[in-house]
């Protein structure tokens, strides 16, 4: 007789059968494994979070520091986790000082607490939820042994010391660096920690922070093609490697052509913008104009070990502070039209502007 054959329900998950032993880490499609970005709304943008072997670059705003919102909750979040951390900047010759101002994981009182409404996934029919379980990205709570795959951060209160006062924490100032061979030199050494790709048996993995890369503070700032190897190089060793690497740099320091083949090199490619106070234009489109403090546009998302593109709801997101503590993206939502300039949402008029009451005149 013919060997029977399973059944396998198109609402069926995909689980994969590969268990980590690291609990900062989550299986995706393709056999892509994922590391969290420290920001939960970021991680369901992106499908999971940031792709384990990738490289991250993010735009900076000359005319605010946003990119350190999303690099202090990428650091914090791997150092809650106990991942071996490098950290690179050219703003300090003393970088073991930022780990001070890292942000501290939220209680699991206070998350209870928070508004999650804003981001339902709809895309999953309630009648199906049981099958897919809980959408949340944690994997235990706070109260267990484990942490949770993606925290929430609270910006007024520093991270505590034992997180980053161990061993598995490297900082490297490259403020007076003639050359990137030092800084090349110790990626190497600490990406060759992560070197093996045994993915039935991922025991640790890897954050590289980066910071103002290309900075005026450095002095092979104007040494462009020695940049674009370096990155090409840092890019080839994070994909032979179980870690995942962040870059912020400023577009605006550099030339057109070498801004475009750094955003070129990108596995994710991310830029933030800050808004100005007085932008009474923007007010009057955007809902909530009062709350945001940047702007998020995601560029290019990692897809590794696949083809399919990939197709975004929305690429531009507010950035915003709730409780002015936690960090929140939300979709950009346009401000009903006022009296002065056409009808507003409350009224009955039809679609093509015709002033029957209680019809739509299509």
């Amino acid at each position: 007789m013919a060997a029977t054959r399973t059944r396998v329900s198109s609402f069926s998950r995909n689980v994969s059968t590969v268990t980590s032993q690291n609990s900062g880490l989550k299986h995706g499609p393709n056999g892509t494994i994922f590391l969290s970005s420290g920001i939960p709304d970021l991680d369901k943008i992106l499908g999971g979070g940031f792709s384990l072997g990738s490289l991250v670059m993010i735009m900076e705003d000359a005319e605010a520091p946003h990119h350190m919102l999303l690099l202090r909750n990428f650091m914090s979040q791997g150092l809650v986790h106990k991942q071996p951390l490098l950290y690179a900047s050219a703003s300090s010759r003393d970088p073991k000082g930022f780990l001070g101002t890292l942000p501290a994981p939220a209680s699991s009182k206070e998350e209870k607490t928070r508004d999650h409404t804003h981001e339902k996934d709809l895309r999953i029919a309630w009648q199906y939820k049981k099958y897919f379980g809980d959408p949340q990205l944690n994997i235990s709570s706070n109260n267990g042994a484990q942490q949770d795959y993606c925290n929430d951060f609270d910006l007024r209160k520093p991270l505590d010391r034992h997180y980053f006062s161990g061993m598995n924490v490297d900082c490297l100032s490259i403020q007076d660096s003639s050359n990137l061979s030092s800084l090349q030199d110790r990626c190497s050494e600490f990406l060759s920690q992560f070197s093996s790709r045994n993915e039935g048996n991922i025991s640790s993995a890897g954050r590289v922070a980066i910071q103002s890369f290309c900075s005026p503070q450095c002095k092979y700032a104007d040494m462009e093609w020695h940049m674009l190897s370096f990155i090409r190089s840092l890019k080839g060793m994070a994909r032979s490697s179980n870690a995942v690497v962040v870059v912020t740099f400023p577009p605006s320091l550099l030339s057109p052509s070498c801004s475009k083949r750094f955003q070129h090199m990108a596995d994710t490619l991310l830029s933030v913008r800050a808004i100005p106070d007085e932008d009474k234009e923007m007010a009057k489109l955007l809902t909530g104009y009062q709350d945001m403090v940047g702007l998020l546009n995601i560029h290019k998302v990692a897809r590794l070990n696949t083809q399919v593109p990939v197709i975004l709801e929305a690429t531009t997101f507010s950035i915003k502070l709730q409780k002015r503590r936690y960090l929140v993206l939300e979709c950009l939502n346009q401000a009903p039209v006022d009296g002065s300039t056409g009808s507003s949402y409350n009224t009955s008029s039809g679609c093509s502007g015709s002033t029957k009451a209680g019809t739509l005149d299509f």
